[in-house]
């Protein structure tokens, strides 16, 4: 009776075993071949929850394509499916697909990042915002760092800003190029953005570069990890943020009533705009709104812009015959201004004139390709070339993909800033260039980057030797 009883436990163990390993062949099943209603883009899902994430974010150095993308590329074509950090996405290098994903924004497709990106830039930053409170916000912005802001006040600073950097930079026996342009052009962006003077920012830059170090990584949030990291680098900017905030506020509610909200505009910057919108009787924009979204301006304008200078320079040293280019376009301007001007400034008509360095400037952010992902998700099933990217699925679309490739760009890693000649349109983006972006979610601040390159390239090449 015991041996049978023994054996009727042993086979009953072995049937849940068995059940529960058929549930799990059929889970992996079904992650591995997620429904439709058509045909889904070829490609893996990777192992179930994790997917690729781990592929995705292993570490890359070369200028060319991610490798996980590259590799992706060779084996399934142009637009392919994965998962990453536990979401569906279709990864799209096609250049028409990615063009209709930016110009059907609130259509097809709408503004998302996976939940360990929006950690980081913060739940209520701008880029998670839909709709008529997404355009409120970018007009908002628009209104400081658009075309005629950066004409009749930007110009200047950003002028002193580097001439500054410049005189102090040639006095020392070297200089580490890419921490000494990135304290440059994030000191600048802090005066403007929130009138931070360079003493004063020094904390709050130590928190953004921490939290560049570990941007790319995978979302651990453990002690020792990148990402880890990132995070404590974003927790320390924002206090300083939130103080900031506060103390303009402060002084605003003495001046209002002394007077009236206008007085509170004496520092001339974006947080003047930002506490007006806070104040105001029934404001749209909340504590937390305005503070992700001056940490996102903070980070977007020093990031990019940092990075594409030091490549910039680093190009033009490679190139000498560019460099002689650019040099003969800016030792013109100089030889053409009157020779009564007492300032030796450049005017915006001089900026505007720059032709060949708004080439230069193109090709080196082609080559940066400084955001290899654009994100998106599809607000309803949509059909592409016989693929069905599901509903609530997540879409990447990779810039690098279409800048490097050589169907479209002839030899796609060297630098040649003439293929930009005579291709004025490329300036506000492109099927075949999104270096910031496209349609509705362009990047408001590229004007204000192209700016301060073109200075910075200005005077560099006219009064100094590298």
């Amino acid at each position: 009776m015991c041996a049978y009883v023994r054996f009727s436990g042993a086979v009953a163990c072995a049937a849940l075993a068995m059940l529960l390993l058929l549930l799990l062949l059929y889970a992996v099943h079904r992650w591995r071949n997620p429904s439709c209603n058509g045909r889904l883009p070829p490609g893996s899902m990777g192992i179930p929850l994790v997917g690729e994430t781990l592929q995705f974010f292993s570490p890359d150095a070369s200028f060319d394509v991610p490798r996980f993308v590259r590799d992706r590329l060779a084996r399934y074509g142009p637009i392919f499916k994965t998962s990453l950090v536990g979401h569906p996405v279709v990864v799209s290098a096609d250049e028409e697909l990615n063009y209709l994903v930016f110009q059907q924004e609130g259509q097809l497709f709408q503004s998302w990042y996976p939940d360990s990106f929006v950690e980081i830039l913060g739940r209520d930053n701008v880029g998670e915002q839909q709709g008529a409170m997404f355009k409120y916000l970018k007009n908002m912005v628009l209104r400081y760092f658009g075309p005629e802001s950066l004409k009749e006040s930007m110009l200047r600073d950003v002028e002193r800003a580097v001439t500054s950097s410049l005189c102090t930079w040639a006095t020392l026996p070297a200089v580490e190029l890419k921490e000494a342009v990135s304290t440059m052009v994030f000191d600048l962006s802090a005066n403007k953005l929130i009138g931070l003077e360079p003493s004063r920012s020094k904390v709050l830059r130590k928190s953004f570069f921490d939290f560049v170090r570990g941007l790319i990584s995978f979302p651990l949030y453990f002690p020792g990890t990148a990402y880890y990291s990132c995070m404590k680098g974003r927790q320390s900017a924002m206090k300083v943020l939130e103080q900031v905030l506060e103390e303009r506020k402060r002084a605003a509610e003495v001046l209002g009533e002394g007077g009236g909200m206008e007085k509170t505009r004496r520092h001339g910057d974006f947080l003047d705009h930002v506490v007006e919108e806070i104040t105001k009787e029934k404001p749209l924009v909340t504590d937390k709104m305005a503070l992700d979204l001056m940490f996102v301006l903070l980070f977007a304008s020093f990031h990019t812009t940092s990075l594409a200078l030091t490549m910039a320079v680093k190009l033009l040293a490679d190139h000498p015959h560019v460099l002689e280019e650019l040099t003969m376009e800016h030792e013109t301007i100089l030889k053409d201004r009157e020779g009564d001007r007492e300032s030796d400034g450049v005017t915006w008509l001089e900026y505007k004139s720059m032709t060949f360095t708004s080439q230069v400037i193109n090709e080196t952010v082609r080559l940066a390709n400084i955001a290899p992902g654009i994100f998106r998700k599809a607000m309803k099933d949509v059909q592409f070339k016989g693929y069905t990217i599901p509903s609530g699925w997540g879409v990447m679309v990779c810039p690098p993909a279409v800048h490097l490739n050589p169907d479209i760009y002839t030899c796609p890693l060297t630098f040649n800033p003439s293929r930009f000649k005579d291709k004025p349109e490329i300036n506000r983006g492109s099927k075949q260039f999104m270096v910031f972006g496209g349609g509705l979610r362009s990047c408001v601040g590229a004007d204000f980057s192209k700016l301060q390159m073109s200075i910075f390239l200005h005077f560099l090449v006219t009064r100094y030797k590298y």
